[in-house]
């Protein structure tokens, strides 16, 4: 899309613009945890000690939304304020994209929208907590989230925890290798699980530093390769969860998502809430650490690409 035509849709920051022009790091960061993720005012502390952690390594963050139907690259501190709030927030995939455009509607970003917003801005590194994945029972239900076709024709790496453990994680690395998406592990060949450091399923290659895997995001682009790249960034030692016990957690909680009638898009926030639940809170803390290493990593390699 050209200059013009995107002003039509798209605020970016002047720091974002002229760090991308100039060929400097950026970290894109979805909304969707602010929004549907954590409560106000804990949200917005988060916010903000992320973007301090990206300054920290020596990126510009950009935190991607859609506020009253305009596309935005990095939020001023109203706009933060606003979508920590929450308030009428909606949450928008691909799908819904072109919805809340043309209705001028407010809408936090899921892992999918944000790599289309973070290509739209040139952007090429972002850091969430997890992607989303293959539903558990996804081979009936076909319940398969749109992360994963982003992955497949949007150029950005993301940089995770890996996939959420509520998912059907050995069928989302099968579907991610059906379509073309090198999953690497940072510091690791099993590709992470979320609240724990393992999964028990391999990555297709380990890398042990963010030059490393900015070589790989590289050559993909050079070799003009469609799509992204996901590196899984294992959550440190200390606040990881018991592999075994999280399974049961979760094992519960879905029971009671079945037994309630959620499906769709209204599950991952359910299921989440009710893990935190169960947790005593543990889960909770677990996410937001791994979130602050995924930044911290993710900035790294952005650094490193810049270099390149």
């Amino acid at each position: 899309m050209n200059k013009e035509k995107l002003a039509q849709f798209m605020d970016i920051t002047e720091e974002i613009r002229q760090a991308v022009a100039e060929g400097k790091p950026v970290v894109a960061l979805e909304s969707t945890i602010l929004s549907h993720g954590m409560p106000y005012p804990q949200n917005l502390d988060f916010a903000r000690e992320v973007e301090k952690i990206i300054r920290a390594e020596g990126a510009v963050p950009a935190t991607m939304a859609v506020i009253d139907g305009r596309l935005k690259a990095g939020l001023t501190e109203e706009e933060l304020v606003r979508m920590c709030e929450a308030k009428g927030v909606l949450k928008v995939s691909r799908r819904d994209l072109p919805i809340v455009v043309a209705g001028k509607l407010t809408g936090a970003t899921t892992v999918a929208t944000t790599m289309i917003l973070a290509n739209l801005a040139g952007i090429r590194v972002f850091a969430t907590g997890g992607i989303g994945g293959v539903h558990r029972g996804g081979e009936n239900s076909m319940d398969i989230s749109a992360d994963l076709q982003e992955l497949a024709h949007t150029p950005v790496a993301v940089v995770c925890a890996g996939a959420k453990m509520i998912l059907d994680i050995g069928r989302t690395l099968e579907y991610l290798e059906t379509m073309g998406v090198p999953v690497l592990g940072l510091g690791t060949k099993d590709f992470p699980a979320f609240y724990c450091r393992k999964s028990g399923f391999s990555v297709d290659a380990r890398v042990d530093t963010p030059r490393e895997a900015a070589a790989v995001l590289k050559a993909k682009w050079d070799l003009e390769l469609v799509g992204g790249v996901l590196i899984g960034n294992p959550v440190p030692e200390e606040y990881a969860m018991d592999f075994d016990e999280m399974s049961a957690v979760i094992d519960r909680v879905l029971a009671k998502a079945e037994a309630a009638g959620v499906k769709g898009k209204d599950i991952t926030p359910f299921m989440l809430a009710h893990i935190v639940e169960e947790t005593g809170g543990e889960s909770l803390a677990t996410n937001i650490q791994l979130a602050f290493n995924n930044a911290r990593a993710a900035a790294k390699i952005a650094v490193e690409l810049s270099k390149m």
